[in-house]
């Protein structure tokens, strides 16, 4: 088959089915595995959030639906020459990947236009589900059916650990600053099952919201994740004086304990495989005395309470070290 991924997501499902040589165009944001990076890049974003911060992010997304564009540039003449048999998309976000109308508006011409599979997951057994969706459309059921079986066996490890745990910490994952997103969607789910503890509302699967921060201060989370979409560590790191500067950051439980987290954002916000290494790692981070080796080097920072008392907001990324620490 002839593949075409346009979500990153997309792509790590197919390598991890072993139909990468299959892939014939990905987009700029497919950069896992690394051999995905040889591969024809036939989608890019107009917005570049390595350079812009969350608050230019904003205002050039606004510009651009505001003047009636897509905020991707999609290499139409390329794909309808190459004709893919499939083509993978999504509808969920439309800040994060192109949606599935434009593609089916640009294959429609095909003489013999692909099978467009629209991946929308909202949850972690949604997101098995897409696997095997994708396995059935891309002709690799078996591997799989293989795949999420062993998947679903690290999450049982993991729920089984959780509930041995004497509590469960109140937590809060914020996907956005400036403004203000919740980690919804899968990423509620991950919080409920590596055994933390959220307000009643957020429960898996709902929509990842913008919200106040009123919601973050009534919350009193014990434990604070700040895993930026489409953000590495130092981009995080960039952002966290907007959160500093908020009335009540002090406060916050979290922040007089040090349980701050700033996370790398792609095991999180992808709803591909490594998903489940995300699920773990924030097992690790909400019960640390029942699991280790879930957190690999450059994945997560960790708040420094003495560091951080003495600092103004706007140099408070110099109170985050490298954690575990070595």
């Amino acid at each position: 088959m002839r593949i075409c991924s346009l979500l990153p997501s997309g792509t790590e499902i197919l390598f991890a089915l072993g139909l990468g040589e299959q892939i014939i165009g990905v987009t700029d944001l497919c950069d896992y595995p690394p051999e995905a990076a040889a591969k024809r890049i036939v989608c890019r974003s107009r917005i570049d959030p390595s350079v812009l911060s969350s608050a230019e992010v904003e205002a050039e997304m606004h510009r651009i639906l505001a003047a009636g564009e897509s905020p991707y540039d999609l290499d139409v003449a390329w794909l309808r020459q190459a004709a893919p048999d499939a083509v993978l998309t999504q509808d969920l976000c439309y800040y994060c990947e192109i949606d599935a109308a434009t593609v089916g508006r640009a294959v429609a011409p095909i003489p013999i236009p692909p099978r467009v599979l629209n991946l929308n997951p909202r949850t972690l057994d949604e997101i098995l589900d897409s696997f095997i969706a994708v396995g059935r459309a891309c002709q690799s059921l078996q591997r799989a059916v293989q795949l999420v079986a062993g998947l679903r066996q690290r999450i049982t490890a993991v729920k089984d650990k959780v509930s041995a745990a004497p509590n469960r910490p109140r937590v809060f994952s914020l996907e956005g600053v400036n403004p203000l997103v919740i980690g919804g969607h899968w990423v509620t789910d991950l919080l409920l099952t590596a055994g933390g503890q959220l307000p009643a509302r957020f429960t898996p699967g709902c929509p990842a919201e913008r919200i106040d921060w009123s919601a973050v201060t009534a919350a009193a989370p014990e434990k604070l994740y700040i895993d930026l979409c489409s953000s590495d560590l130092p981009r995080s790191v960039r952002e966290i004086p907007w959160l500093a500067a908020q009335p009540g950051w002090h406060n916050l439980p979290a922040v007089q304990s040090g349980e701050v987290y700033l996370i790398d954002h792609s095991t999180l916000s992808r709803p591909g495989p490594r998903v489940v290494d995300g699920l773990e790692a924030l097992a690790q981070l909400t019960h640390p005395n029942r699991f280790t080796g879930h957190l690999p080097d450059g994945m997560a920072l960790k708040l420094n309470p003495n560091i951080a008392s003495s600092l103004p907001p706007e140099r408070i990324g110099a109170a985050f070290r490298p954690y575990p620490s070595h």
